[in-house]
């Protein structure tokens, strides 16, 4: 038997060491997704722990939740390709479509196909309609927000309310349940949340009714969906479109995937469901 050298025998180890590692990292790939950050970053968390668990089983990947600060992180985020999959509004669908040329819309919940936003008031500002909110100081969610302030601040305007003309002062809060809290503590006297959050809230006595009102909800609109970069290997992306396709409320551990995503099911969607937002987000400003 012929004894190596030490290091030699060293350089083998190491190299098998290496081979194996790559053969475990080819074994299980790993998917990294995100979301805008329109809850809080605990609430987000929540939401997408039983879902990254399903989408691993299904996808045979690991999964890792990667956080972000601000909307247009999670647009550079795919445009860089350091996430694959993305938890989007219309309106950074429609900005990440744009950066990068390829994103990919794969699904929907079937409530974003007829999606409403809500403009809500203090209860002691004497605000009863959209035209009480001139002169009142207002907060939307983040500028690139759909539901927190592209659509509501629309349909404002169609109905005679001009946010930089009639509003005294506006203020950005962030995030939808940061817009209700705003609105509660009197820090401004008015603001626009997306619907699904505010019911949210509500029924979990988040926000004290007795202090904060509805006054107008917008008419539906194409919002959220999940989207994955473009050059994502297709099986992958057949594969996670199965996985959500295939959550069924009639199963008791789906449906509890379902209650946190607040969807009845998920199904299929495409780049031109969101061609309206487009428009008016170069209208508003919000898309270049």
């Amino acid at each position: 038997m012929v004894l190596r050298p030490l290091a030699s025998r060293l350089r083998v180890a190491l190299l098998a060491c290496a081979i194996g590692g790559i053969s475990l990292a080819q074994a299980q790939p790993v998917l990294r997704v995100s979301a805008i950050p329109d809850e809080s970053p605990t609430e987000l968390l929540r939401k997408f722990t039983p879902l990254g668990k399903h989408l691993e089983q299904n996808t045979g990947m690991k999964i890792n939740w990667t956080p972000v600060n601000d909307y247009p992180a999670v647009v550079e985020g795919l445009a860089a390709g350091k996430i694959d999959l993305a938890w989007l509004g219309g309106v950074t669908f429609i900005q990440a479509r744009l950066r990068t040329g390829n994103a990919i819309p794969i699904v929907q919940r079937a409530e974003d196909a007829s999606f409403t936003s809500k403009i809500i008031a203090s209860t002691s500002a004497r605000i009863n309609s959209l035209a009480d909110l001139k002169g009142k100081n207002f907060a939307f969610g983040s500028v690139a927000s759909t539901s927190g302030h592209l659509m509501p601040r629309h349909y404002m305007k169609q109905n005679g309310i001009d946010a930089a003309k009639d509003l005294k002062r506006i203020a950005f809060s962030g995030a939808h349940d940061a817009t209700a809290s705003w609105v509660e503590s009197g820090r401004v006297e008015a603001g626009a949340l997306n619907a699904s959050v505010w019911d949210k809230l509500v029924a979990a006595r988040k926000v004290d009714v007795s202090k904060v009102k509805v006054i107008y909800t917008t008419p539906p609109y194409y919002d959220y969906n999940w989207t994955v970069r473009g050059n994502l290997d297709p099986l992958i992306v057949k594969k996670l479109t199965d996985a959500f396709l295939k959550l069924d409320p009639a199963n008791p551990a789906h449906k509890e995937i379902l209650d946190l995503q607040r969807a009845s099911r998920f199904i299929a969607t495409r780049a031109e469901n969101y061609r309206s937002i487009e428009a008016i987000g170069r209208d508003v400003g919000v898309i270049k």
